[in-house]
């Protein structure tokens, strides 16, 4: 029976063996200081004129880098791929907004239009007793805006029949502005937007021209002592963010096209028009697909006297949404942008609150770029512990936390997660026992009070019965025919456990609750191995309480220490089991988080303390369990008769001699 219960590659991205990391605790993440925060905050809010067009071009730089080397890769010149990569970006961005101004203008012309369907709408809501109150001040707004937009000049006297009208008297109007100043009114506006677009185009270029010299500067001052890492930081940026940007467009498209022809079908007005706000609103995070919805939506309302439109509208938003969502952004980049949920919703805040509505677009590639440097720069590592989707805590210490919380159910989660694609004595090695050091670590430190400790070990064994139905399916596969066949090239380098058919043992716990978790686990891999196993208590092991085992039956006892400072212990345990019954063989397992492959130093211990065998980890554990060889004799120790100091001769009275 092997070990590794699923083949998976070693490219799975949540594989246990990529998820686990080292036992020993991580040292505490440093969060800067309120001043350091509140002046960053402050500066980039007061600087928004600086940073925002920095921060757009640098995204930008991010975007067309890639279209700058392949242009490059063909043959053209770095000048000429920089300027045509730049002005084509900036050509499809001009087409958008005046195609979308276009349509703007013409949906404006067209609202009076509609707003017959609105108050049929209105009042058919207030016929049937929706909405109350807010329906009927509805309706007379509508009906206000309709009467000021047709209502002719009242001020104009009546015509009689003795006096006829009067004709109407032409009126000149004279402008008193000058020239220079209606110029200046009409251009002043659009001097503002036009001069940050031209200053973002300068500084794209420029970066681009210059990206590599630009490379070599921030490595210079951030990072010059650790070459490699600041390199693959700046990799790591450049790829996340680019491709993030590129996949997005890309998704949006696919989302915008069957957008725009369904509203078109559907006989939408305007309907190149929300197929490219659609396009554009979804680079928000969360919100923008809904407000993408909302004005084809009410558009629907308008344009047609029923609600089916309006109903195969709705559809249409739901179903793409759905498609793009669950399949081509999954299909594209899945979650590479590397930030959990919470963290776009916060990033879009935040960056909302400081730049406007420019910040909200540009919330997640920034956000991006702020998680990769805290992934590689010490300095900033509360980054990406604040908004980075990889666990924060081990496997190990999360279980651990889980115990200590008293919430097993919780702990079966995570534990079935990784039992999907690992076995059973995989997780207890590396993840559960872990967990039970780490409460021993603190019972030994005196943070852990009695009760505290009775709940963890109570948490443990709720956990592993938890695990029951998983230990009988994984040991149902272990007996399938499939299971374990020769020649697997996945399974070559997998360690071997024996099989336990046939074989009774007895697994304990040495001196505490904690040490009969850990022994409830070896029992049930021991069981998915075939074996029969029955479990003990500490408080079984004691002098008074061993002789009342029943031990006919029992092949093998397996006992189990958390404290690496019970030998002692051990050697007395191991000598009155062999006096309970000569036949027995007696193992220690002294639990360790990383095992000790030091085979001669283990049997020169289980020598010492007249042990079978001596293990520390799980898979060793099992092992020695299952094995085959006699018992071991116990050792006579010689008993050294204590002799009796020897008398000093009493002096006799020289009257009594005579």
């Amino acid at each position: 029976m092997v070990a590794n219960r699923r083949n998976g590659t070693a490219s799975e991205a949540h594989g246990l063996d990529d998820i686990l990391a080292a036992a020993a605790p991580h040292p505490r993440t440093a969060l800067p200081n309120v001043a350091t925060t509140v002046t960053t905050v402050a500066a980039l809010y007061f600087g928004r004129e600086v940073f925002l067009p920095i921060a757009i071009a640098l995204l930008l730089t991010f975007a067309l880098a890639p279209f700058v080397s392949a242009l490059k890769r063909v043959g053209i010149p770095r000048i000429a791929a920089v300027i045509a990569s730049v002005l084509s970006a900036f050509a499809a961005l001009a087409l958008f907004s005046f195609v979308v101004a276009t349509q703007v203008s013409e949906l404006a012309q067209n609202i009076p239009v509609y707003q017959t369907n609105i108050l049929a709408k209105i009042r058919s809501l207030k016929e049937t007793g929706v909405g109350g109150g807010i329906i009927a001040r509805l309706s007379s707004v509508v009906e206000r805006v309709g009467q000021e937009i047709d209502r002719q000049d009242a001020t104009l006297p009546a015509a009689t029949a003795d006096k006829p009208p009067r004709e109407p008297v032409p009126v000149e109007i004279v402008a008193r502005e000058r020239p220079l100043e209606v110029l200046q009114n009409i251009v002043g506006p659009l001097i503002s937007p036009l001069g940050s677009a031209g200053l973002i185009i300068v500084v794209v270029i420029f970066m681009l021209l210059e990206r590599e010299d630009l490379r070599d500067r921030f490595i210079r001052l951030v990072g010059y002592g650790d070459l490699h890492r600041t390199t693959e930081a700046l990799q790591d940026a450049a790829k996340r963010v680019g491709r993030y940007l590129l996949m997005q467009l890309v998704v949006n498209i696919v989302y915008a096209i069957p957008i725009a022809i369904g509203l078109w079908i559907l006989g939408i007005p305007n309907a190149l028009l929300w197929g490219m706000l659609a396009l554009a609103l979804r680079f928000v995070p969360y919100i923008g697909p809904a407000i993408g919805m909302l004005l084809p939506l009410f558009l629907a309302l308008a344009v047609a006297p029923g609600w089916s439109l309006v109903l195969w509208t709705a559809a249409l938003f739901v179903v793409m949404e759905l498609v793009t969502g669950n399949v081509v952004e999954p299909w594209l980049y899945g979650s590479r942008t590397g930030l959990s949920p919470l963290a776009i919703i916060v990033a879009a805040i935040f960056w909302t609150w400081l730049w406007g509505p420019l910040g909200l677009v540009l919330s997640t590639p920034l956000t991006v770029c702020l998680v990769v440097l805290g992934r590689h720069v010490p300095q900033f590592e509360f980054l990406d512990v604040l908004f980075g989707n990889e666990p924060v805590l081990e496997p190990h210490a999360r279980l651990y936390q889980r115990l200590l919380a008293g919430d097993p159910d919780e702990a079966t989660d995570h534990a079935e997660e990784m039992l999907e694609e690992k076995y059973l004595v995989e997780f207890y090695d590396k993840v559960a026992i872990p967990a039970l050091l780490l409460g021993e670590r603190d019972r030994v430190r005196g943070v852990m009070g009695d009760l505290q400790r009775r709940q963890v070990a109570a948490s443990a064994l709720a956990l592993v019965a938890n695990l029951e139905d998983d230990a009988k399916e994984e040991a149902a596969e272990d007996e399938s025919p499939e299971a374990g066949e020769p020649g697997d090239a996945a399974d070559e380098d997998e360690a071997e456990l024996p099989d336990g058919t046939g074989m009774s043992l007895l697994c304990a716990g040495g001196r505490g609750e904690l040490d009969d978790a850990a022994a409830a686990m070896l029992a049930q891999v021991l069981e998915v191995q075939g074996a029969t196993a029955s479990k003990a208590g500490f408080a079984d092991m004691e002098p008074a309480s061993i002789r009342r085992l029943e031990l006919e039956t029992i092949d093998t006892v397996v006992v189990g220490f958390l404290n690496r400072d019970s030998v002692k212990h051990a050697r007395f345990l191991v000598r009155r089991l062999k006096r309970a019954k000569a036949a027995l063989r007696v193992g220690i397992v002294f639990w360790s988080e990383a095992g000790n492959g030091d085979k001669e130093a283990a049997d020169k211990l289980a020598q010492d303390i007249n042990a079978d065998f001596v293990a520390h980890g799980m898979v060793d554990a099992v092992t020695g369990a299952l094995s085959n060889e006699p018992p071991v004799a116990l050792k006579l120790v010689a008993k050294r008769r204590m002799r009796r100091p020897r008398a000093a001769p009493r002096k006799v009275p020289a009257a009594a001699a005579s």
